[in-house]
């Protein structure tokens, strides 16, 4: 099968779960076993493209400033740290990473 079958293999296929949750009954979704799957799959899902775009770089793992930013911006956020607190302080780290040598 050609590329272009299986992007439209994918396109059905994302269509069709699509339509089935909008055709399950009310009464399963409001299951407080679907509200927790469904929050920590969000949330999964979340951490893991961020770690990927942090440590990943193609096929290797690449430990870089990028990965200091990340541990200053979940240190404010455990201090409850503003939002743009949050930002700087990741910026900061990963400046002050790459000036020490850090890819």
């Amino acid at each position: 099968m050609s590329l272009w079958g299986w992007v439209l293999l994918a396109c059905a296929a994302a269509a069709a779960i699509k339509l089935a949750g909008y055709l399950l009954p009310q009464r399963l979704l409001d299951r407080p076993v679907i509200h927790a799957l469904a929050g920590a799959l969000t949330v999964g899902l979340l951490a893991s493209l961020t770690v990927m775009n942090t440590v990943g770089k193609g096929q290797a793992i690449a430990l870089d400033s990028r990965l200091l930013s990340l541990a200053a911006g979940a240190l404010a956020l455990k201090l409850k740290a503003p939002y743009i607190v949050v930002v700087i302080a990741g910026a900061l780290a990963a400046a002050i990473g790459r000036r020490c040598g850090l890819p």
